[in-house]
């Protein structure tokens, strides 16, 4: 399941990070680019692929928001160690977990 929900967020993330790659690029020429008022010292290659990076990051924290946000509470709050291994003292030791 988990690497099923995975795939729900990193694959449309890594599209719409080159999408957004193309849309930014083709405003922007990495050469232009400055980092603190002094011009990059990386070449255009490099400036596209941590761009792409970060757009990709950003897009993964939205999707992963996204998918968190749309778990049930009983998804969120399951205990992942099963009924009859769990400590007498644990508050879930009920059979409602």
């Amino acid at each position: 399941m988990w690497t099923q929900r995975l795939m729900w967020i990193a694959w449309p993330a890594f599209l719409v990070a080159a999408v957004l790659e193309m849309i930014v690029f083709a405003l922007v020429d990495p050469s232009d680019l400055h980092w603190f008022g002094a011009p990059l010292s990386l070449s255009r290659e490099a400036v596209y692929t941590l761009a792409f990076f970060v757009f990709w990051g950003a897009t993964i924290a939205s999707s992963a928001l996204t998918t968190l946000l749309s778990m049930s509470p009983f998804e969120v709050n399951r205990c992942p160690v099963p009924v009859d291994d769990r400590p007498s003292d644990c508050a879930r030791s009920g059979s409602c977990g």
